[in-house]
């Protein structure tokens, strides 16, 4: 996994990994956003729904912390070996809005996500243990939490929807 050294070498990383991601988008027909194909495990739409669902629980956790709630990771509802249920939730929150409601809503968590990461000190994004929601078994500092969960599938995910492009739209 990758490594930063300051706050905006992050936000640099989401921002450029989340461009290449979203502009696959462009040339998916609404008509076959929930197209399911053999070899890619996700539809264009539940891929969309999977970051719009994962961005909106980390800053959630963030914000709930700040209003001094207890904060239970992933979900109050879901353990962390029940994530394919989570997904499955993701999918039934966002899937049925058109992909460009999908995409603004994306848009928008990346650019809080962004404002969020450059607002944190240096101790906070870098050292383990410094948020309650963060400090789970792994340790992770919140910075491998916010890479976990943007830089690192917007990535994986370029390939697919790639994929899924060269399949269905020949």
């Amino acid at each position: 996994m990758r490594n930063y050294t300051s706050s905006s070498e992050l936000v640099d990383a989401i921002n450029l990994s989340y461009k290449k991601f979203i502009q696959e988008f462009a040339e998916v027909p609404e008509t076959l956003k929930n197209k399911r194909i053999d070899l890619v495990d996700k539809t264009p739409a539940e891929m969309l729904a999977y970051q719009i669902g994962w961005l909106t629980l980390l800053l959630s956790w963030d914000s709930q912390e700040r209003a001094g709630i207890n904060v239970q990771t992933p979900t109050p509802e879901y353990k962390w070996n029940e994530l394919g249920k989570l997904y499955q939730d993701f999918y039934r929150q966002y899937v049925d809005l058109t992909l460009k409601e999908q995409i603004v809503k994306l848009s928008k968590l990346v650019a809080q996500l962004s404002e969020w990461v450059k607002n944190l000190d240096e101790k906070e994004l870098f050292e383990a243990g410094q948020k309650k929601w963060a400090t789970t078994k792994a340790m992770w500092p919140v910075w491998k939490w916010v890479h976990i969960n943007s830089v690192a599938p917007f990535t994986n995910f370029r390939p697919k929807i790639r994929k899924w492009k060269k399949n269905v739209l020949v």
